[in-house]
């Protein structure tokens, strides 16, 4: 029905590729910088494992981003089926706060982008809470529209829908 996606995407400054395990270290000291606290790096090493799962089964992928110049984990940028759907999935993206104001979130979800229109699907979404003003302006510079806006179900604000058109 649809292409899988690209696993390796290439911008101007990132890099995007499959996790592998020596990721687990770097992303859990990404989950640390969350409201909601670290998980270990066992557990980093256990969700890794099931990411590359999912791919295997669904064909789209959550992607750790690096830097081309520094060759380091920023983050990660790709789709998932979330909130959505297989057939109408969500653009999720995490980066450091480090890296924050340098248009790097924008130009991994724009590769992104590119590659979930390339599978042949025709409409993306992503879901954002309402405080999150950075992801907001990423996504709007991409071309994403507000659709609607539902109360969290972990009671922690508004979650608000967006969705972009492929085709």
């Amino acid at each position: 029905m649809y292409e899988p996606m690209s696993l390796h995407l290439e911008t101007e400054r990132l890099t995007m590729r499959p996790w592998v395990e020596a990721d687990a270290p770097s992303y859990s000291a990404l989950t640390a910088e969350r409201d909601d606290g670290a998980f270990s790096v066992q557990i980093a090493r256990e969700r890794i494992a099931n990411q590359l799962f999912k791919t295997a089964q669904t064909g789209i992928a959550l992607l750790p981003v690096e830097r081309r110049a520094e060759g380091d984990f920023i983050g990660y940028c790709g789709l998932v089926v979330g909130r959505a759907s297989l057939d109408e999935p969500e653009i999720a993206y995490e980066l450091f706060r480090r890296v924050h104001g340098h248009g790097y979130a924008t130009e991994a979800a724009r590769a992104v982008v590119d590659a979930a229109a390339a599978t042949g699907r025709e409409r993306l979404w992503s879901t954002v809470r309402a405080w999150n003003t950075a992801s907001l302006r990423v996504l709007d510079k991409l071309g994403f529209e507000r659709s609607h806006v539902v109360p969290d179900e972990d009671g922690k604000g508004a979650v608000i829908w967006l969705t972009r058109m492929l085709r």
